[in-house]
């Protein structure tokens, strides 16, 4: 059997880092350096982390179907989706242009919530095999997901230095909101989800089969 930092009850401090002994789990300590409050970490709330993922997928569809904006220039209204927007570069030969939309606004968000669906169901059914490479596509999901609102802030961009007066102007769609929703969503969804909880679940796993 591994001997873990919880199974000794110890528990590390977010402020200082400093291990702390904390031998009730549902007890708050201060920590011996900084005074600040540890805990020893909750029960897994899988059905918060799941509730936020299937939201996230519920909006992807209409994310990318939707029109992302609604340029209108004497009067004539044009609406973009991030679809429509990758095929216009794509056939104007922008090709480095639409794969880097098509990576950013589609590929990511989809990989993002895929892996956190497949670590979910790692942790609720207990498969534990993998678990170093399972704990480095999580911290990776963790580490991209503030680039996922690079459409939304191009958009953002666009309507404030677009300023024809009555001639032309954008506004932004409904596929913006959605899309905002989706990467506000799935990072709030990885900021819930601790990927202790798999490594726990592996080790209890162990712990049951030695007894």
């Amino acid at each position: 059997m591994h001997i873990t930092a919880r199974s000794q009850n110890l528990v590390r401090c977010s402020t200082c880092h400093q291990l702390n002994h904390v031998p009730d789990a549902q007890a708050h300590y201060a920590c011996a350096r900084c005074g600040s409050v540890v805990k020893q970490r909750a029960q897994p709330q899988l059905q918060q982390v799941w509730a936020l993922l299937l939201a996230a997928m519920t909006l992807y569809l209409p994310a990318n179907l939707l029109p992302v904006m609604n340029v209108i220039n004497l009067g004539q209204g044009t609406q973009s989706t991030i679809i429509s927007g990758i095929i216009q570069f794509l056939q104007s030969g922008s090709w480095i242009l639409a794969l880097i939309i098509f990576i950013a606004s589609m590929l990511i968000p989809l990989l993002k919530m895929l892996v956190l669906a497949g670590l979910l169901i790692s942790v609720q059914w207990g498969y534990c095999a993998g678990c170093v490479e399972k704990t480095k596509l999580y911290r990776l999901i963790e580490f991209i997901g503030r680039w996922s609102m690079v459409d939304v802030f191009v958009i953002a961009l666009l309507v404030a230095l677009v300023q024809f007066g009555e001639f032309a102007y954008i506004q932004v769609g409904a596929g913006t909101l959605s899309f905002a929703g989706v990467v506000l969503l799935t990072i709030w969804a990885t900021k819930a989800f601790d990927i202790r909880w798999l490594w726990d679940k592996c080790a209890q796993q162990e712990e049951s089969t030695n007894d």
